[in-house]
């Protein structure tokens, strides 16, 4: 497969203006599944971690502060404003406003000092149809030393009538029986605020009750990644590892959640019953 060309950055774009192109632009997207995308590979050389911005991702997250190493779902933050330029622009056809990440999936394959310097690469790699509508897939991949030291994949759905017929039904879901309960959480009503100060992403429906409900949520939001994150930090990783968590339920602020694990699997869950995030944590 040829390499997408590359458009190499001389810093992070900044998140405010992108996110406004994207709400402004979302309109008039036309979401399908064999849509043009940006085929461009955002290349973001010699970066340097904030270590003030990062110890508030850590504190936000539940990670111990002061570590020279970066928490396993750190570089998705780092990669975040380049998703956002690709996603955000005139050539990606999914609405930015509602978009739902569905899925992540990371690979690290050694430590990652805090103090290292990181070369950022993100593209668009595809898009899908969905029962519900078009899935995007995005793939971050950062280098230390011209080696891919961490990589990950998202998903992003698009929620749209689709023109599919009917299919047969598929083969079903496993059904995997609930895991232990390790712990409750309560969680306050500015996480959402908190985690998108650290990391950037500040999505209306995650900052206050007023600004969800323009979106059809009662109350703010969690951000999926704070939720996997939050999980990891109660899990642990070792440094070289995969990681693939599902995101299936919004998080309610405030709320009170359940946080549970067994061997390799992880899960945040109303008590016994709804199940917000699910994960697993295996051998790299």
């Amino acid at each position: 497969m040829t390499e997408a060309p590359a458009l190499v950055l001389t810093g992070p774009p900044s998140l405010a203006p992108l996110l406004a192109r994207g709400a402004l632009l979302s309109p008039f997207k036309r979401p399908a599944p064999d849509a043009e995308f940006p085929r461009t590979r955002l290349v973001l050389p010699g970066l340097r971690v904030d270590l003030a911005r990062l110890a508030a991702y850590e504190r936000v997250c539940g990670f111990p502060t002061g570590e020279d190493a970066l928490p396993l779902m750190y570089p998705h933050v780092l990669g975040f404003p380049l998703a956002m330029r690709l996603m955000s622009g005139r050539d990606f056809p999914l609405p930015l406003l509602g978009l739902v990440h569905t899925s992540v999936n990371v690979t690290r394959h050694r430590g990652m000092p805090a103090t290292g310097a990181y070369e950022l690469a993100v593209r668009v790699d595809g898009l899908a149809p969905h029962r519900r509508g078009t899935e995007a897939t995005v793939v971050t991949e950062v280098r230390e030393g011209g080696d891919v030291v961490w990589e990950s994949s998202s998903t992003y759905l698009a929620r749209h009538r689709t023109r599919r017929p009917a299919e047969a039904p598929g083969p079903t879901e496993e059904v995997r029986k609930p895991l232990p309960a390790v712990t409750e959480w309560r969680l306050a009503e500015d996480i959402g605020r908190r985690y998108a100060a650290a990391s950037g992403d500040r999505n209306p429906i995650h900052l206050h009750p007023l600004t969800a409900r323009l979106f059809g949520f009662p109350r703010a939001l969690a951000h999926g990644m704070w939720t996997v994150a939050r999980c990891l930090a109660a899990h642990g990783t070792p440094d070289t590892c995969q990681v693939r968590a599902a995101f299936k339920a919004p998080v309610l602020l405030p709320g009170t959640v359940t946080y549970a694990a067994e061997n390799g699997r992880f899960e945040l869950r109303d008590g016994d019953e709804r199940v917000h995030v699910a994960g697993d944590v295996y051998p790299a």
